[in-house]
């Protein structure tokens, strides 16, 4: 049987001496209104406070693909298609493609449908998770051993997955009405419990008769100064997750979410050493117009302690090109996270002498065709 573990929430608030390691303790807890429009709007150049990498993905007769990237180690890249094909490419960091690994099919051994692929480059492993089960390959697809979600069975997935240490993956279950996030043994998956506290479970979206809508992916876990951000939506708080297992409050959102109907989701979009990126969804959807989940995005300045509106301009463009930061994933402490570049906007880019630098020289080697170039945004060195 399925051991169970759990972990008591221990809320730190004075923190002085705590955390472990090398690992960052960051702000005082930050007070958010979900209801307030924030402004003025501040005009922001990506660069000047992220590093940016670019990797175009070698295109062949036997590696086209969409570019969804699912995971980034220091030596390979794991991207997939976003249909059910059940291709895995592996690329190295330059974008060389190395090889092509499928394990679609009925048996223990394989996987039906790929929800989100995890990297574990340390230990040369692969956690590929399905609907019912999560199942581990070496990096070339050798079959290593598999386990369920959920002990005996059950309908509860995974919906993020990240490799959290040497020996346990941490994740959240989006549906869970109880205990969302958990560790995982990456050996035999049994659970460790992560204790937030919520009165009701509360999920963004909206149900017909015959149909569910939701405004897409959002963030849960957020890998940041060696720590881990966790938020769910059925609380007032956002998390910090620290090596001890303990959890200090690191946003509280006013008014709760258990008092506003329909409810205002606050949501973390991207984080930086001074700017922290959110957003905030209204739970309503227009079933006629097919419209609805209104957002208002903002941030929150750790430097003049403030909120206000933004716009970044990815600052590789001659001409202001705005970049969406609250489209992008997260990835890992290091790269906080990636976006798609197609290739068919960069040539016409490049073509009207838009790009500079790097993504210019980039983009004068590609076809329309071409796989996706992947920009990964990261932090700063210290002293750069």
């Amino acid at each position: 049987m399925k051991k169970i573990n759990s972990i008591l929430a221990i809320i730190l608030f004075v923190m002085a001496g705590c955390g472990g390691g090398n690992k960052q303790l960051i702000d005082d807890i930050i007070t958010v209104d979900v209801t307030k429009n924030y402004s003025p709007k501040k005009e922001l150049i990506l660069q000047d406070f992220m590093d940016v990498e670019y990797i175009p993905l070698e295109t062949t007769d036997e590696y086209v693909n969409q570019g969804f990237v699912q995971d980034i180690g220091k030596d390979i890249i794991l991207v997939k298609n976003y249909n059910r094909d059940g291709d895995i490419f592996v690329y190295d960091r330059n974008g060389k493609a190395l090889r092509k690994i499928n394990r679609r099919g009925g048996s223990g051994e394989e996987y039906i449908n790929i929800l989100n692929i995890t990297l574990d480059e340390d230990n040369g492993e692969i956690f590929v998770t399905d609907f019912k089960k999560i199942v581990v390959y070496d990096l070339y697809g050798k079959f290593k051993r598999s386990f369920q979600h959920k002990e005996n069975g059950g309908s509860e997935f995974y919906t993020d997955i990240f490799n959290y240490d040497n020996d346990h993956l941490i994740c959240y279950k989006r549906y869970s009405k109880d205990i969302p996030f958990v560790l995982i043994s990456k050996q035999d998956g049994s659970i460790t419990e992560i204790k937030i506290p919520f009165k009701e479970k509360k999920i963004l979206q909206q149900n017909s008769s015959n149909t569910t809508v939701s405004p897409g992916p959002h963030r849960t876990i957020i890998p940041f100064k060696g720590n881990w951000m966790l938020l769910e939506h059925s609380s007032d708080t956002v998390y910090t997750f620290l090596p001890d297992y303990s959890l200090r409050p690191f946003i509280v959102r006013t008014p709760s979410i258990q008092s506003m109907d329909p409810g205002v989701f606050l949501m973390l979009s991207f984080f930086s050493d001074r700017y922290y990126f959110m957003e905030t969804v209204k739970n309503v959807y227009d079933w006629n117009t097919r419209e609805g989940f209104p957002s208002t995005y903002f941030m929150y300045d750790r430097q003049e302690k403030a909120f206000f509106g933004y716009t970044v301009y990815n600052g590789d463009y001659s001409t202001p090109k705005e970049f969406h930061i609250s489209v992008t994933r997260s990835v890992n402490h290091e790269i906080e996270s990636w976006y798609p570049l197609q290739s068919y906007q960069l040539v016409e880019s490049y073509r009207n002498g838009e790009l500079k630098g790097k993504l210019k020289d980039i983009a004068a080697k590609l076809d329309e065709d071409s796989n996706p170039v992947i920009m990964l945004i990261k932090h700063k060195k210290p002293n750069n």
